[in-house]
């Protein structure tokens, strides 16, 4: 056995002992029962993704062996995190324009496929094309494209961020930016023989992305209505499946509350609510029946992350057909003192805020796809996955423990997996660990997540409300340990949890 296994394996059994020691000397671990009831699906998953902004376009022209290594870590299913979608940034132009785009981080410019000449080049954004064929390879099957602005020829500033808080299109620009993004689907179909499943075509719309930060531009819920129905239309027009996927809403509350954006938030009541408003999208036909929005700003407090969480899964559930994806996320600003965006932390701390955040979208928002931010980070900052030199051509890279965190979901949760209710059965109990569990696609496993952040072991007992549990596997993420295979956990009997570990049990249904 190599030594770091040793170790790691050494560390869970320690968690064993602990609790051992703790009964022989009168203090018998707590055993926390949670009740599931295969009688009440929730959602279905759809995919756990992440972002190929910014780092793959030039990650993606390292050596071989490196950019291949990096990207099993995030698609493979035996030696990384087996991600079963992939986001792939469709860039405005502003790397073409160098120094001129505004944007001063050329890590935060993009390549645009159309020229400007006006022409398509789809031997553009190499490195980027590269990263999608090696998704594809890996056996990942959904493919996203999305755009932070639409390209610098058609936006009003002629660059590839706003000014002044207003919209960078002008409606009479609508149906060419779905002719330019049904063009690049197709182009890149043609290119590489994938075809998007999603576009995205507006990305955090309320804000007003005139600092020249990176590529973007707000919206009115108005224009977003306006762009879908162009984007759909070419689409149809090109005989191509994809579908539009709105809103990418920049916090969760802007999905169900219009809060302090007037023609920008409640974009759930905007979209899919009312048929007979201007902005309802719900039939267009090449609209997909999903709410997208992002988990910023929303996680801190954890009462306030639940209450904002449960009145979103209220709202969508109200509306027959449609379901909720959240769409991006990394650990940003102080949230409540909890924890800071900055700077870089490969460790279990910001891993375990990841996994708690990852739990409540998936057990309370009911999200059926949670997507994370940048796969890849040049940064001093908590939003990658795996973190690189800032080198173009070269350099060294480092998983983080939010990678394999963000894997004791995305690894072991397929596409087609079920979400089924699970009770705590002391649910008030202070110090307890998260816990949601799934029923795989073919339906023969169950597979149950358990965070606990506690500096303390902690015991489940899983009991079905019909059924029996076989034995089942254990995966853990800790300090010492990436998604490391635990002893087998006998049918019937509890699982023993690490410290300060989110662990994945994998059982057989009988």
């Amino acid at each position: 056995m190599p030594f770091p296994l040793k170790i790691k394996t050494a560390a869970l059994l320690t968690a064993v002992l602990l609790g051992a020691a703790s009964a022989a000397a009168g203090q018998a671990p707590v055993v926390t029962t949670v009740r599931i009831d295969a009688a009440k699906p929730q959602q279905t998953i759809a995919n756990f993704a992440a972002s190929d902004a910014w780092s793959c376009q030039f990650v993606g022209n390292w050596p071989t062996a490196k950019k291949e290594a990096i990207a099993d870590l995030l698609f493979s299913q035996e030696k990384g995190i087996g991600l079963s979608m992939w986001r792939f940034n469709i860039g405005a132009g502003s790397a073409e324009q160098g120094d001129a785009s505004g944007i001063k981080d050329e890590w935060r410019r993009a390549e645009s496929f159309l020229t400007p000449e006006g022409r398509y080049d789809f031997t553009r954004q190499a490195g980027q094309l590269w990263f999608l064929k090696a998704a594809q390879q890996r056996g990942v099957k959904q493919f996203l494209g999305f755009l932070n602005s639409p390209p610098v020829s058609l936006t009003i500033t002629r660059k590839a961020y706003a000014k002044d808080d207003q919209t960078n299109l002008a409606p009479a620009n609508y149906a060419a930016l779905g002719t330019y993004c049904a063009t690049v689907v197709q182009g890149i179909r043609q290119a590489t023989g994938i075809t998007f499943d999603y576009l995205s075509p507006i990305n955090e719309p309320q804000w007003d992305w005139s600092g020249g930060g990176q590529e973007g531009s707000p919206f009115r819920n108005t224009e977003i209505a306006g762009v879908a129905k162009a984007s759909s239309a070419a689409l149809a027009a090109q005989r191509l499946p994809t579908k539009v996927l709105v809103t990418e809403a920049g916090k969760l509350d802007y999905l169900f509350t219009t809060a302090d954006k007037p023609g920008r938030g409640d974009q759930l009541a905007a979209f899919f609510g009312d048929k007979t408003a201007p902005t309802y999208i719900g039939g267009t036909s090449q609209v997909a029946p999903i709410i997208a929005g992002h988990s910023y700003f929303t996680t801190s407090p954890a009462a306030t992350a639940v209450a904002t969480r449960r009145q979103l899964a209220a709202r969508v559930a109200a509306v027959k057909g449609l379901t909720y994806w959240q769409s991006e996320y990394c650990i940003l600003g102080d949230n409540a003192g909890e924890i800071n965006g900055g700077p870089r932390d490969l460790g279990m701390k910001p891993a375990l805020y990841l996994a708690r955040v990852i739990h409540t979208d998936l057990a309370v928002g009911n999200a059926a796809a949670w997507q994370w931010w940048l796969a890849i980070s040049p940064y001093d900052y908590k939003d990658g996955l795996v973190y690189i030199d800032q080198k173009k051509t070269d350099g060294t890279y480092q998983s983080s423990k939010m990678l394999w965190a963000l894997g004791n979901y995305s690894r072991y949760l397929r596409p087609g997996a079920i979400r089924l209710h699970a009770q705590l059965a002391d649910s008030v109990r202070a110090g307890q660990p998260l816990v949601s569990a799934y029923k795989s696609p073919n339906g023969k496993q169950l597979v149950t997540v358990v965070v606990n952040d506690f500096d303390t072991p902690a015991t489940v007992q899983l009991v079905l409300s019909s059924g029996r549990l076989g034995a089942g596997k254990p995966y853990v993420t800790s300090a010492t340990a990436d998604l490391q295979p635990g002893p087998a956990v006998p049918a019937g009997q509890p699982l023993p949890v690490a410290p300060r570990s989110i662990t994945t049990l994998v059982s057989e249904l009988r």
